[in-house]
């Protein structure tokens, strides 16, 4: 093999343990974040509900204030019934009285709407804040698990990228930028083994003529479909 390919794919080896690394770390604290942003979520929608029940508690305490003006407009008509001589004026002050006590009915149903429903605000808030405390509890060990993991595999990383840094000084200033240029967009793939004249980095065939002139291994060569840089390794006799 072409000692040049040799270094790329020494050094491409090492970069994909490190994407490696890296995606291990990122999915760990990935998956640490959703579930305290799950947290966040369920804090947020008790805040919604205390402050629905507050609303509701306003609009039964105007109901009640209604209701009790409503009941003192019966009594006070109650007693006027008592003074009036025409039965014209009795009926007038009857159709009153019934008035105001439909009024009062209906605001007793309606309070005692709200209070069922402020009861059901308050139980799901308790629910709420017990599973906020026992996720709460988890996601803090979690935490910590997290903490010395990536602790462990940064160690780890600090090494490859000591060995990365070493392997890349020995290799061609102009070919490590292409090889770093075709990572980038090549989804961290630069380098690419050809078997049976197919690029194993996009899977599409070489040109006869490239493919020969491949085999030689004394040059660099270049997919013609991805641009990667294409090497052939003899598979290993088994």
């Amino acid at each position: 093999m072409n000692k040049h390919i040799a270094q790329l794919v020494q050094l491409q080896k090492l970069d994909l343990e490190l994407d490696k690394i890296d995606s291990s770390i990122r999915t760990e604290e990935e998956a640490l974040a959703q579930r305290q942003q799950d947290i966040a979520s369920r804090e947020e929608a008790v805040g919604e509900l205390a402050a629905a029940i507050k609303d509701k508690e306003k609009e039964k305490k105007l109901l009640e204030g209604n209701m009790a003006d409503k009941q003192d407009q019966v009594r006070d008509r109650q007693a006027k019934m008592m003074r009036v001589q025409t039965s014209r004026e009795q009926q007038a002050i009857l159709k009153e009285i019934e008035e105001a006590k439909k009024v009062v009915k209906e605001n007793e149903e309606h309070i005692l709407s709200i209070m069922q429903e402020i009861d059901t605000m308050s139980i799901r808030i308790g629910e709420e804040k017990n599973l906020i405390a026992g996720e709460t509890t988890l996601v803090t060990e979690e935490s910590e698990r997290v903490q010395r993991l990536v602790a462990e595999i940064a160690s780890v990383k600090k090494v490859k990228l000591a060995r990365r840094g070493q392997e890349a000084t020995q290799i061609d200033a102009a070919l490590l930028r292409k090889y770093e240029m075709l990572r980038k967009r090549r989804h961290g793939i630069a380098i690419a083994n050809v078997e049976r004249e197919v690029c194993q980095g996009c899977h599409m065939k070489l040109p006869p003529q490239q493919y020969n002139l491949l085999l030689r291994g004394d040059s660099i060569h270049e997919c013609p479909s991805c641009q990667r840089i294409v090497y052939y390794q003899p598979p290993q006799e088994t």
